[in-house]
């Protein structure tokens, strides 16, 4: 199943499988306990002091088979692809976080 973009879901790439990112209320949660206040999260991302740990994080919660994948997996995953390919699921979960479902 691949991710749906209507949705708010993002793919991210890890050990050469696609996996679905999908920002549910009950990830988004889970994200905001460990990193804080989601709208802070969005701000620095904005001003470009998202650190690549918090990326990681929010890309782990929100994976669709978290059961599958480790965290060290997602960290791997997003240093192997670089930050500007991970730019872009990180923006769309962003944009999810602040538009919520259209």
């Amino acid at each position: 199943m691949s991710a749906n973009a209507l949705r708010g879901e993002a793919s991210l790439t890890i050990s050469g499988v696609p996996h679905t990112l999908r920002p549910s209320f009950g990830a988004l949660v889970a994200a905001e306990e460990e990193l804080g206040p989601l709208y802070a999260l969005v701000e620095r991302a904005g001003a470009g002091e998202l650190r690549l740990g918090e990326m990681a994080s929010l890309f782990w919660h929100c994976l669709e088979r978290r059961a599958e994948i480790s965290r060290e997996s997602v960290g791997e995953a997003v240093m192997a692809q670089g930050l500007a390919a991970c730019a872009a699921p990180l923006r769309i979960l962003l944009s999810q976080i602040l538009k919520g479902q259209t």
